[in-house]
């Protein structure tokens, strides 16, 4: 499985500890910005990983900004997004069965490292449930 990952500077501490935990996972990841701490619009990388997933180039993603709250907004622009901000295990493993998100968006300032993983984990191990969740998905689609 191919993972994109983008931030902004509030998150992009919590980006770098990610990759380093993917990687050690043997997951391939496109790093798509930002690399470093200096401050850059966070709409700017939500919107390039998820054109990173959609377009197939990544099979799924994650978004970190300061609370992960504008970086998901700007994700769910492009069409065929379907990200979620979480910031639990319950979240993350309810959004993969029944909205089939494809990006996980975390908040670099308000989720712990060690949480940010197992929340992580749940999205990536979760598979979508289909059947009755399926046609609500592909109306969120047609939007």
């Amino acid at each position: 499985m191919k993972i994109a990952i983008a931030s902004d500077h509030g998150g992009y501490e919590l980006k770098e500890y990610i990759i380093g935990f993917v990687m050690g996972m043997g997951f391939e990841v496109e790093d798509l910005g930002t690399n470093s701490a200096e401050s850059v619009d966070y709409p700017e990388f939500g919107k390039k990983c998820a054109e990173a997933v959609v377009s197939g180039e990544a099979d799924r993603g994650v978004v970190v900004c300061g609370t992960g709250i504008g970086i998901s907004i700007a994700a769910n622009k492009v069409k065929g997004a379907r990200c979620a901000l979480c910031t639990s295990e319950e979240m993350a493993e309810m959004t993969r069965k029944h909205n089939d998100a494809n990006i996980l968006a975390l908040g670099g300032r308000t989720t712990k490292p060690e949480v940010a993983l197992s929340i992580l984990n749940k999205f990536l191990f979760t598979e979508f449930e289909g059947g009755r969740h399926q046609k609500r998905v592909d109306l969120l689609n047609s939007y």
